[in-house]
């Protein structure tokens, strides 16, 4: 499907990005240019295990650096590129959302241009087989009350400075592809959780936390409700949808596991109490309710049946059998997210600032 295929993928170092690599170039087959700008979500360890493949290169480049781009376009001459670059974080957003605005809005547009120039310079032939995968979220919906789905045609309503700033890019993306004819393809996905998550998110913050015998943190009163997504299934979603995904059209991916935030961090704590049991009792003694986000969304939750209907893909992974596999792989790792919670400061409480 993919073998062979010189895919450029932006943001290849982050969380979602680096389970795309990882799967693009050891399982498919495929020639991968990672370029990542390595802010602190940005980890190269990520990729170590890629590093000598002959399907592997990686360029430290920003996103926002037109005649950057331009280079590493000429050079690596890419036959698709999936767009996952992104300051992805809602606290983050809210104590400065300038940032966001920088990178997923104006960094977007830089490699749309780049994109664009690229694929008018292709014969024909490539040119018809070209893509461009912009990857979002479902948060760009807004919220839902406690019935219902996202679909594709579900209308935009953001609500966080991050959801607004991805709303945006969704949008250019999409014009450049009714205005240009540059061939897009959008994806939005629903919360994504396992190995190599940068540790500020809630599943491994907590983990974290209640390995530390610390506070594990919930908002609020823990009923905010997420559809969780396996990032490994995610990717394999993902390559799909750059493969075979129709022109011009949206796909929603999503994990089928609907849980309360609560729910989350008591099934967590269950795995870490038979998994790296505690002296001193049950890991759910540590839940703590602490003050909610600013403007937190109730529910979100995702149908995925078109994605499933033209291109057959369905999760591979429960919620319990994902939640497994990632406490398993934190535990195993910790020379890989120990060094984050000094550099980065990765497990400070965000959202609560003063705009700057």
């Amino acid at each position: 499907m993919l073998r062979g295929r010189r895919i450029l993928v932006t943001g290849g170092a982050g969380f979602i990005g680096s389970a795309v690599a990882h799967h693009l170039v050891d399982d498919l087959g495929a020639v991968v240019l990672v370029v990542d700008k390595l802010t602190y979500a940005g980890n190269l360890a990520s990729l170590a295990s890629l590093e000598g493949k002959p399907g592997y290169r990686f360029a430290r480049a920003d996103i926002c650096d037109a005649p950057r781009l331009a280079a590493l376009f000429a050079e690596f001459d890419p036959e698709a590129v999936m767009h996952l670059a992104a300051e992805s974080h809602v606290d983050r957003s809210i104590d400065g959302p300038m940032d966001f605005i920088q990178t997923n809005v104006v960094g977007t547009c830089t490699l749309l241009q780049a994109a664009l120039a690229h694929w008018r310079g292709l014969s024909p032939e490539r040119a018809t087989a070209f893509r461009f995968h912009h990857v979002s979220t479902d948060e760009v919906f807004g919220a839902l009350g406690e019935e219902g789905l996202f679909t594709e045609t579900t209308p935009y309503d953001p609500r966080s400075p991050y959801s607004a700033s991805k709303a945006a890019s969704d949008h250019l993306v999409s014009a450049w592809g009714h205005t240009y004819g540059l061939p897009v393809v959008i994806s939005n996905c629903s919360n994504n959780y396992g190995p190599r998550h940068f540790p500020e998110k809630l599943i491994p913050l907590t983990l974290i936390k209640g390995l530390f015998g610390e506070p594990m943190p919930v908002y609020g009163e823990g009923r905010n409700v997420r559809d969780w997504l396996f990032v490994e299934d995610h990717a394999r979603a993902l390559a799909s949808i750059v493969a075979r995904g129709r022109v011009g059209e949206t796909y929603n991916v999503g994990g089928a596991a609907e849980r309360r935030n609560i729910d989350v961090v008591t099934t967590l704590c269950g795995v870490l109490d038979e998994l790296a049991p505690r002296p001193a009792g049950p890991h759910s003694d540590l839940i703590t309710f602490v003050r909610d986000r600013p403007g937190h969304d109730f529910r979100y939750a995702i149908d995925f049946s078109k994605l499933e209907r033209e291109l057959g893909w369905r999760p591979q992974e429960s919620f319990e059998t994902g939640i497994r596999r990632t406490v398993r792989w934190y535990l195993d790792n910790r020379a890989w997210w120990e060094p984050l919670l000094k550099t980065h400061d990765a497990a400070a409480r965000r959202g609560l600032a003063v705009v700057r």
